[in-house]
């Protein structure tokens, strides 16, 4: 199977666990647009569900499908969040935040019951690393605060669009996408040093957050990870 059929088998089987009266997180990104998809279809065919969005991107796609979405400012938690990851290792740790909703992300997965991380049998990883880690910073003084993150030791550019202007995130932020180039030893340890930066308002780690990971294999497989 292609990578886009496992990511559709994958994000199809995650909206069939959905259950009746559920307030359920949408995630960002290209496995979370199939589940989004085949939610909407189960919504149509009389799945009552209603749901929030993690990023403009999502918000239209549950919107264009007639899903009933609510204002994430009038809760306090969520039944399910489903989401993909960029990368994720054995102790559910991952890296997230390739499609730039990471903070909104983390924000929904925290206040969920539960977290359904849906993903391909590629973003599996021993070790965290190897890959770019966005780092969401304020627009305000956003040079001091590259200046204080390439002085923590880090290397890494300020994310643009196809056009070359500058990637604004849905909470109208610049994204700092640092590169590990040797596998990360304590993740933790390096989300603790860049949060403690002033400017910096999160990491794309993600913690003690992913309850259940729906792994989808290139030979058509679909596994459940508690």
């Amino acid at each position: 199977m292609s990578r886009e059929e496992i990511k559709k088998n994958v994000g199809y089987k995650a909206a069939e666990l959905l259950e009746n009266n559920m307030l359920v997180g949408l995630g960002t990104g290209s496995t979370t647009f199939y589940f989004i998809e085949r939610l909407i279809q189960r919504f149509q065919q009389g799945l009552k569900v209603e749901v929030v969005a993690s990023s403009q991107q999502s918000f239209v796609q549950a919107k264009q499908g007639g899903l009933n979405l609510l204002d994430i400012d009038r809760l306090s938690s969520l039944d399910l969040t489903v989401d993909g990851a960029d990368q994720i290792d054995s102790q559910k740790r991952m890296i997230k935040g390739a499609g730039g909703a990471h903070v909104r992300e983390k924000i929904m997965a925290s206040m969920s019951r539960e977290m359904l991380v849906i993903i391909d049998e590629s973003k599996i990883v021993k070790e965290l690393g190897k890959i770019k880690l966005p780092v969401e910073i304020l627009p305000f003084a956003a040079t001091a605060t590259i200046h204080h993150i390439e002085q923590a030791g880090y290397k890494g550019f300020l994310r643009t669009n196809a056009d070359q202007s500058l990637y604004i995130t849905d909470n109208q932020n610049y994204l700092f996408d640092i590169y590990f180039p040797t596998f990360i030893s304590f993740p933790e340890q390096e989300h603790q040093k860049l949060i403690q930066i002033p400017g910096v308002i999160d990491t794309g780690f993600f913690f003690n957050l992913a309850k259940r990971v729906l792994i989808g294999f290139f030979d058509g497989q679909i596994v459940i990870k508690q």
